[in-house]
């Protein structure tokens, strides 16, 4: 079975359990990325573990290198990634300590992250109508249910630049789109994973009303800090009756996503961004 891959957010730095643990350190054509990779065996199933804001969460949301981390989970193997993130809430019915598999997203980071490989030499134009895996993020909700969790099976996630949270009158704006939860990191892993042909599901964690609730008009980080440390057992749990209950084949179409996406005549593709993508568009040269 491929590996599955574990993207750690706030609060979410190790997982107990994995056994047979390996650390990696990888170099990409993207540069480096949050920090080691930790391989090893959970439930059963080859994993790859990986804390996107690094040891000790030192790198801010729009200083992650977004590319070399999904890069990174690619030259691993893996096939599949589940991203824990923690999340602000923008509905009174999606409390705090409630989970959410998002479904869908919204951008509004001002482009200080890359979140393409496509960017020099090669393009590609991926189907994103649909940003997540509907079958691992099915399976993630189901493993929550089943544990009697507060979860969710759906909501647009809108990303926000950072590190800043956000301002009222921002918050109100998201909240008449009909936004449900914020956050700062997942919708460029999400578009990388799709081009790197990697399901990817979102399992986001709710740490507060963001500043739109009256009752919550100044977010803190010891707020999130505290919320989200209530709700990171209840997050392993799920995972690993996620990762347990993974079935070993795929029937989604996430591994075919550049298919017809590559428009570039491929003569003209550069040596060096065949050489420096192979990994991910070599299939299709």
């Amino acid at each position: 079975m491929s590996k599955i891959g574990i993207i750690g957010g706030s609060g979410l730095y190790k997982i107990e359990g994995i056994s047979n643990v390996k650390e990696v350190s990888l170099n990409t054509p993207f540069g480096k990325p949050s920090g080691n990779f930790v391989l090893g065996e959970l439930e059963g199933k080859e994993v790859v573990f990986l804390p996107r804001h690094g040891a000790g969460h030192r790198v801010s949301p729009s200083r992650i290198n977004y590319r070399a981390n999904i890069f990174g989970m690619k030259k691993l193997g893996v096939e599949r990634i589940i991203s824990v993130s923690a999340c602000g809430s923008l509905k009174e019915e999606l409390k705090p300590l409630d989970f959410v598999v998002a479904d869908q997203f919204v951008d509004r980071t001002n482009q200080a992250r890359q979140m393409s490989f496509f960017t020099e030499g090669i393009v590609a134009h991926i189907e994103f109508a649909h940003p997540v895996c509907p079958h691992l993020s099915k399976l993630i909700y189901d493993s929550g249910k089943g544990l009697k969790m507060a979860i969710h099976p759906q909501g647009t996630y809108i990303n926000m630049e950072g590190p800043a949270f956000s301002t009222i009158a921002e918050s109100r704006l998201y909240r008449s789109w009909g936004m449900d939860i914020i956050g700062m990191t997942n919708f460029s892993e999400a578009k990388l994973a799709r081009e790197a042909e990697i399901c990817y599901a979102t399992l986001a964690a709710i740490t507060d009303y963001d500043c739109w609730h009256p009752q919550h008009e100044s977010v803190t980080i010891e707020m999130i800090i505290n919320n989200l440390n209530k709700n990171i057992e209840n997050s392993k749990r799920i995972l690993s009756a996620a990762i347990r209950n993974m079935p070993a084949g795929k029937t989604c179409r996430c591994s075919e996503a550049l298919k017809y996406a590559i428009v570039t005549d491929r003569k003209v593709i550069p040596a060096k961004v065949k050489k420096d993508l192979k990994i991910i568009i070599g299939k299709y040269l």
